[in-house]
């Protein structure tokens, strides 16, 4: 039984807007890049007649027997495109959960990736989105882990080789339901990134941008907004910014030491909220 491991990284919204709503869904644009901190998946074939699935580590608890990996592969048995082939999948889970860290889309992202590049799933492009969207609206995000920017019409650029961020991910000791946030969403952003191009990607354009789920989710937890503005006041933050519909909020810096020392920081006045020192990708 030959065991793969794999790597399944957090997705970081460096800017995020809500331009639409298309039927139940909302329609948005946001920068993308990911961080170095990841999930440990490890997949091998078995004999058996169901699929193996289990999660372990610090972020284990409270995963649905339901979750985006059980789904992916349920969508694959109906599809008839894993022909009779079954899977035991351990999953290292290091990224928090309802943290908007996309942790649970991005394991399902690349799982699917995995069966395409080792051609134990023949589909092409069109199928795999189909697939992606049937699971989550930002898997499509995670099936290359680079700087991006998703446009409105859903449609991704891929940029490479920009300037890395080091950056502090902090999460308090609640989650947020993406659900419920965005039931609140009641004003549309006008489309910035319509035309993108890799400036999007300097410090100087990102601290004028912002996460437009954060009005909204400041309502509900004044607590994070009181996280992010002891991030900002913090020496040397480029800027700090919720990711997804949080709990998570980021800061970013231009050097490790600079994000060594905000940990620090961090650590004295929130003793018991998980927080990382990682770098993009």
């Amino acid at each position: 039984m030959i065991k793969t491991k794999i790597k399944s990284y957090a997705k970081l919204n460096l800017a995020l807007n809500i331009t639409g709503k298309n039927s139940s869904l909302h329609k948005i644009e946001s920068i993308v890049a990911f961080a170095s901190l990841h999930d440990e998946i490890f997949i091998s074939k078995i004999k058996s007649k169901s699929h193996n699935i289990s999660f372990n580590g610090k972020f284990s608890r409270n995963i649905s027997k339901n979750n985006t990996v059980s789904k992916l592969l349920e969508i694959l048995e109906k599809k008839k495109l894993l022909d009779n082939k079954k899977f035991k999948i351990k999953i290292n889970k290091k990224i928090p959960i309802k943290a908007g860290l996309g942790g649970g889309s991005m394991n399902a992202a690349t799982i699917l990736n995995y069966f395409v590049k080792k051609k134990i799933i023949k589909i092409n492009k069109k199928e795999l989105l189909k697939i992606s969207k049937l699971i989550g609206s930002d898997v499509i995000l995670g099936f290359n882990s680079t700087n991006s920017i998703l446009k409105t019409n859903n449609k991704i650029k891929y940029f490479y080789n920009c300037r890395k961020f080091y950056t502090l991910i902090v999460k308090p000791g609640f989650g947020c339901s993406t659900k419920e946030i965005y039931s609140k969403v009641k004003k549309f952003n006008k489309p910035k990134f319509n035309n993108p191009n890799k400036k999007m990607f300097d410090f100087n354009y990102l601290k004028k941008l912002n996460n437009s789920l954060e009005p909204i989710v400041f309502s509900k937890y004044n607590k994070l907004r009181s996280i992010k503005l002891f991030l900002e006041k913090l020496s040397k933050t480029a800027f700090v910014r919720m990711t997804g519909s949080g709990s998570a909020m980021v800061a970013y810096f231009q050097s490790k030491q600079r994000c060594d020392y905000a940990k620090k920081q961090f650590n004295k006045k929130y003793k018991n909220y998980w927080c990382i020192a990682s770098k993009t990708i």
